[in-house]
């Protein structure tokens, strides 16, 4: 599995140092203080001034290009239309003869996607027609004014720059500084073919040439580079994605606010609610409705705002090829407008279907909280560091007072099987006598500020350098660093945490880098959302070549952008100890999976304030069923290890974690289908029932995989919780109590303090292992329950996936992974991997089947044939059948029979 998936994590008590205040809103733009957001936003909706050129088109086999021209300036673009595999399209807008290249991301998608063939159906002097496969899919585009609608059949399914919002700010001689040369250069690089068209430039505006935020000013040496595109979806009223906000799964109407901001930015102990930037980006937007799913990934890296406003759909024209396509005046559509700062235009259109963890802890005191957990009989997997383990903020050392012989400490939890994460951040202590931060001077591989000389900004250690990660020489260098003779006192138990990577930089504009910085030939406004990626992929490259390429590496990071889930979890940030806060962590979390960021989580507890006893054993069983699961709090609060709460909580806590434990193989099961799948971990109801409206506004409850229901108690005192079970035809069993209830319902529930509502599907089968010892490591040979859930029809069905859950070797086809099956009164295994070649000493405990009935004998028949009779109890009132002790190999093909 991908790197994502080395560590389910369950439990992190984390402790860290700095002010702790609420969120300062005046250090972070507004739209209105965005200068290129304001221009945008003053083009309000009507006839585009582009036209597409008909005579310039071009067509192969899978490309479309052709130039569009706009009236009112004359400037030219290059469009570009390609047909993807997976029902996907491609448009890429650039401009035809850019002053100089202009900033396409490289390094996020993990190869070219593959194409298929493009043709045209229809072509006039008003437009074209282009096939994109299947009998009834076409792409119209409409020449004056350009537009691309994609229709299926009688049906709109988008349309781009129906609005008329498309823009593009050409790149361009500043007036007071261009030479009689500059013009005579601009005119001839606007001579395409036979016409020249002379360039009328636009109105000057504050903020096109030099920008001010606060005392910090952007230099803006290419003048605006803003580009701007709109997207229309009939029929849609419900869009999600675009992470990361603290706000609602459902994304709101941004009409007469702020749209939401894509800007990597150091937000501490942020508001709930509003559309503000956060720590991470991914600009994917996905729209769900009755009839189909859609997505939108605009592949840009610099700053972007996207506005969104639901409005009734209209009819829609499309010139002299077609008279009309039938819409509804009264029926929803959903306008989505992209802006960018800088780059070009490339987005990927997905048309998609119709519809059909471990616990870690730290403080300084280290050896103390792990004889805790011990002693109270709380497992966990990790000790982690923050910044004051290292010498003087030191990434790469270790203080000699408090880690004298850090080997010795690693050692002692490996002896524990048990594991350690420390933390590395991208800013490096300016200091001659410092091996990094004079390695990454020597070899030219630091940042540069607009001058040219080394930037340098504020952040823990204090004066600091900040390498250039964008440079390929940089992270490789950067990776280097993680090998054993290079990182001196770390072992192969010790993983890494990136923090501080949007980067952060104190006394910069918005708490970050300038964006006049200087990443090579590129200002840092083209790559911003970028660099925590690089961070992050510098870092998982490292500490899988120290292994020579054998072990999975285990990377946190809290920047992230499009891709980061191939290498490693994020975190929701700087949270605070408050009811609202444990809330809004499921749909960030949601979101996220969504995009494809499934390892996920929130600082349970709160990092910053100090939480009530309730609040923090409710968060310890919210966190526990969300898939990145820890801990973490501001070192100035009060301690808050699990027994320190009374024996009451203590026990609550326990048990909470223990549940997470005992679902581990179901954990490690869904990981490895998003490795295979990408369907999220951790996923709203309306992935699984596409059709059933009442789940598409539904964020306190969600689905892990397709099997558990989970609604956590969110609000304080609360004596019962309101239940959406889904599914028509569906049954779903309480977790807990074996209660069955039929779905398609609406469920109140009383709830006590020991409450975590979680229900199974009626037709799957969980694993679990319900021995539960001090860390995962110590199960992994431990034999297995299965928990057959039948479903209306007596039936049920799940799988199970076995490795040696640390290596790459399961790539070599080393791993286990079996079909379970129940039906007419049999529940089988068989392999579903015939050619993959692994043993596991694991067997099967016990087989608990859920709404059964009882039989008068039980057969095991084993591969060679042989049968057994089995043990087995059956409860009448829970309708609970227990077979005991099968004892199978975990990897054995098998049947059990109910006669």
């Amino acid at each position: 599995m991908a790197a994502s998936c080395v560590s389910l994590l369950a439990v992190v008590v984390l402790f860290f140092c700095l002010s702790a205040h609420a969120v300062d809103r005046s250090n972070f733009k507004t739209c209105h203080q965005s200068s290129f957001c304001q221009r945008q936003r003053e083009l309000k909706p009507g006839q585009s001034p582009y036209r597409a050129l008909l005579d310039t088109l071009e067509l192969s086999n899978s490309r479309l290009a052709l130039q569009l021209i706009n009236d009112n300036n004359k400037v030219r673009l290059l469009l570009e239309l390609y047909r993807l595999q997976g029902n996907m399209t491609r448009l890429k807008i650039n401009e035809l003869k850019p002053l100089k290249p202009r900033y396409e991301v490289p390094d996020v998608l993990m190869a070219d996607p593959l194409t298929e063939p493009l043709s045209v159906v229809v072509q006039d002097e008003n437009g074209l027609v282009l096939s994109l496969g299947g009998a009834e899919q076409r792409l119209i585009l409409n020449a004056r004014p350009f537009r691309l609608d994609i229709i299926e059949g009688p049906q709109v399914l988008m349309s781009v720059n129906s609005r008329g919002l498309l823009a593009f700010e050409h790149l361009r001689a500043r007036k007071d500084t261009k030479s009689e040369s500059d013009t005579e250069e601009t005119a001839g690089q606007e001579n395409v073919g036979q016409q020249i068209d002379e360039i009328i430039e636009d109105e000057e505006k504050p903020g096109m040439w030099e920008e001010v935020f606060k005392t910090h000013s952007d230099s803006k040496p290419d003048g605006p580079s803003s580009i701007s595109l709109d997207f229309s979806l009939p029929g849609v009223e419900h869009i999600y994605g675009i992470p990361e906000h603290a706000d609602t799964l459902k994304l709101k109407n941004t009409d007469g606010s702020d749209p939401y901001r894509l800007y990597n930015l150091d937000v501490f102990q942020y508001e709930l609610h509003n559309p503000m930037a956060l720590y991470g980006s991914v600009p994917v937007l996905i729209s769900h409705s009755t009839e189909r799913t859609m997505g939108l990934f605009w592949l840009n890296a610099a700053e972007t705002w996207v506005d969104i406003s639901t409005s009734s759909a209209g009819q829609t024209m499309f010139g002299k090829m077609l008279d009309f396509v039938p819409g509804s005046s009264e029926a929803p559509q959903t306008d989505v407008r992209w802006m960018s700062e800088s780059g070009i235009i490339d987005v990927f259109i997905m048309l998609g279907p119709k519809p059909t963890g471990r616990l870690h802890s730290v403080r300084f005191t280290h050896r103390a909280v792990d004889q805790g957990f011990d002693e109270h009989d709380i497992p966990y997997d990790f000790i982690w560091l923050d910044i004051e383990h290292t010498d003087g903020k030191r990434y790469f050392t270790w203080d000699p007072s408090n880690f004298p012989q850090p080997k010795d400490m690693l050692q002692g939890l490996m002896d524990k099987r048990r594991k350690l994460v420390a933390i590395v951040d991208p800013h490096i202590k300016v200091d001659s006598d410092y091996k990094i931060h004079s390695e990454i001077r020597s070899k030219n591989l630091y940042v540069k500020n607009k001058d040219g000389g080394d930037y340098e900004g504020w952040c823990w250690p204090g004066n600091a350098g900040y390498p250039d990660f964008t440079n390929p020489d940089m992270r490789a260098w950067w990776s280097s660093m993680f090998a054993y003779d290079q990182y001196e006192g770390s072992m192969e138990n010790q993983h890494i945490w990136n923090d501080m990577n949007e980067p952060s930089v104190f006394n910069g504009p918005e708490v970050t880098m300038h964006k006049d910085a200087l990443h090579g030939v590129w200002e840092h406004r083209d790559v911003h959302n970028l660099y925590g990626l690089y961070v992050q992929k510098a870092t998982a490259d490292g500490l899988i070549q120290r292994s020579r390429g054998v072990e999975r590496p285990f990377v946190l990071t809290r920047a992230f952008f499009a891709g980061s889930q191939r290498y490693g979890a994020v975190w929701t940030g700087d949270n605070a100890a408050e009811w609202g806060h444990l809330k809004i962590s499921i749909p960030m979390c949601l979101s996220l999976g969504l995009v494809g960021i499934s390892f996920c989580g929130a600082d349970v507890g709160g990092f910053f304030k100090h939480p009530s006893a309730e609040l923090l054993v409710r968060w310890y069983q919210a966190g526990a069923y969300q898939p990145f699961f820890r801990a973490h709090a501001h070192l100035d609060t009060p301690r808050r290890e699990p027994w320190l709460f009374g024996l009451e909580n203590t026990a609550l806590i326990r048990e909470a974690i223990r549940q997470r434990y005992a679902l581990l193989p179901h954990w490690y099961q869904l990981f490895y289908n998003t490795h295979h799948t990408g369907q999220p971990v951790m996923r709203p109801l309306w992935v699984e029932y596409p059709e059933d409206m009442v789940t598409f506004a539904i964020e306190d409850e969600y689905l892990l995989g397709k099997d558990l229901l989970v609604h956590p108690v969110t609000d304080e005192g609360a004596k019962g919780v309101t239940v959406y079970l889904p599914g028509k035809h569906e049954v779903w069993f309480d977790v807990h109590t074996f209660e069955k209830h039929d779905g398609a319902q609406t469920l109140y529930l009383p709830v006590a303090m020991s409450s975590i509502p979680v229900f199974q599907r009626g037709g799957s089968i969980i694993c679990r292992k319900d021995r539960i010892r001090r860390s995962s490591s110590c199960m992994e040979s431990d034999p297995y329950t299965l928990y057959v859930a039948l479903s209306s029809q007596a039936s049920a069905e799940g799988e199970l996936y076995i490795d040696d859950f640390h290596s790459f070797n399961y790539e070599k086809k080393e791993f286990i992974h079996r079909r379970l099956s129940f039906s007419d009164g049999t529940l089988t295994s068989r392999n579903l991997a015939p050619d993959s070649q692994f043993s596991t000493s694991s067997w099967i405990e016990k087989i608990v089947i859920i709404g059964g009935v009882q039989p008068s004998s039980v057969t095991l028949t084993t591969a060679d044939g042989a049968e057994t009779a089995l043990e087995f109890d059956f409860d009448s009132e829970t309708a609970v059948l227990t077979l005991r002790k099968p004892g199978v190999n975990a990897g054995a093909d098998w049947s059990v029979r109910l006669r």
